[in-house]
């Protein structure tokens, strides 16, 4: 460990991008602490504090939202924008097409900034409108046409600028921008809420941490299992005469991760999962008398620990079967075996490859997506025998927070493993 260190320190331009994504991370952290003037802040957290649907939003808007800073929205814009696109490319054959080239995914790079901005607006005209309805918090009050709109250009604004940010991060190879604004924001709240346990601990809570501590340990070892773990497929490759050289005839292996897809199925299953609460929350005060019932049943709907289980378990199991489906390619892959004269054992080269990997690929996720699943509700379980509220953030918060650390530190190995051989 102290020798990986010594090596980013002495690589300048490695040492730089760490200190660059760093100051970012900073400046979303300080943007985070400015409030938009005209709330109450005080009250404004009561709310927060009672609602778990927007207390779990508030975490990953790394405490933003709870103090209605200029950035409140966070990322979530950015990533409900990502969702739209990438289930678009499933079922529209251009966008798909698109995505297997680098100018096609530039240009949907680009649409997906473009969506970002009403989406953004949407998102927090819905949610000034909430916190405007919670007539008994007395959060929103005397809120002009003018003001409105000042917030909202704020907002959106604020969302843009972390947007730029994360692809300034992703930049640099450091870790994927928008995990790592997530991360920091999950990692901002872990001080005070230490400082809370100390300040309020008894004899009483301690079965509460040991079960805590249980729940983390598991979360931690099972991220860094499915992250680790890989199945290598045999490759050969035929040897090939070239004038009087010989070229080829050399084993090796096409590694296949049980998670390929790393932690942007959890984002985007927390992403789903929130929407319709969030949806229904806005409708609560409507005047027409369904509408209002509706809301309120959806509401009562996800409130209900069974309930929202469910939709988390099959919403993180499905996106980690569709993330795998649009980064991993065996048809391209089986092409490029082929054109380099490489060859799986046993295995026709072409079309009976592109299967043979993709029913692999098929059978090592479903393991994976199936243990991450069950590691994203293991803390809503615990909570059903134990009755803590914290456990069902915690275990989410950890969740990203690990597997975050494992993608980082890879792309930082990696960095330092191609400036050696650079080096020599």
């Amino acid at each position: 460990m102290i020798n990986k260190i010594v090596q980013i320190w002495k690589a300048e331009d490695l040492r730089k991008d760490i200190f660059f994504v760093l100051s970012m991370l900073v400046i979303f952290r300080l943007a985070a602490h400015i409030p938009i003037p005209g709330i109450d802040v005080t009250a404004l957290r009561e709310y927060f504090a009672s609602n778990q649907i927007l207390g779990l939003l508030n975490i990953f808007s790394g405490g933003g939202m709870q103090n209605f800073s200029i950035v409140m929205m966070g990322v979530a814009p950015y990533i409900t924008s990502s969702i739209i696109f990438q289930l678009l490319a499933m079922i529209v054959p251009k966008l798909e097409e698109m995505q297997k080239e680098e100018q096609g995914r530039q240009r949907i790079n680009v649409w997906t900034r473009w969506l970002t901005v009403p989406l953004a607006i949407l998102q927090s005209f819905g949610m000034i409108t909430i916190l405007r309805s919670q007539s008994q918090y007395q959060i929103l009050s005397d809120v002009t046409p003018f003001n409105y709109i000042s917030m909202l250009i704020i907002i959106t604004t604020g969302t843009i600028f972390l947007m730029w940010i994360g692809e300034l991060i992703s930049e640099k190879k450091i870790g994927n921008g928008i995990s790592l604004l997530i991360f920091a924001g999950i990692i901002s709240s872990l001080p005070q809420a230490v400082m809370q346990v100390v300040a309020t601990f008894d004899q009483t809570q301690l079965f509460l941490m040991i079960g805590f501590a249980i729940i983390a340990l598991i979360t931690i070892v099972g991220v860094v299992v499915i992250t680790e773990g890989q199945r290598n497929v045999p490759v050969q490759y035929a040897r090939q005469v070239r004038g009087n050289r010989m070229y080829g005839g050399t084993s090796t292996h096409l590694p296949l991760r049980v998670n390929m897809a790393g932690v942007i199925p959890i984002i985007f299953a927390i992403s789903v999962v929130l929407f319709p609460s969030m949806i229904a929350q806005f409708f609560m005060q409507a005047k027409t008398a369904w509408i209002a019932s509706a809301a309120e049943w959806v509401i009562r709907a996800f409130q209900n620990q069974l309930f929202y289980g469910i939709i988390y378990f099959l919403m993180v199991f499905a996106f980690t079967y569709f993330y795998t489906e649009v980064i991993f390619h065996p048809t391209q892959i089986a092409e490029n075996l082929q054109k380099q004269g490489g060859f799986i054992p046993g295995i026709r080269p072409g079309r009976h490859t592109s299967e043979y990997l993709a029913n692999t690929i098929h059978k090592i996720i479903f393991v994976g997506a199936l243990f991450l699943a069950i590691i994203a509700i293991l803390p809503l379980i615990m909570r059903y025998f134990t009755g803590i509220q914290s456990l069902a953030i915690g275990g989410t918060s950890l969740l990203i927070v690990v597997a975050v650390v494992i993608e980082t530190v890879k792309q930082i190995e990696s960095q330092l493993t191609m400036r050696k051989y650079e080096g020599n």
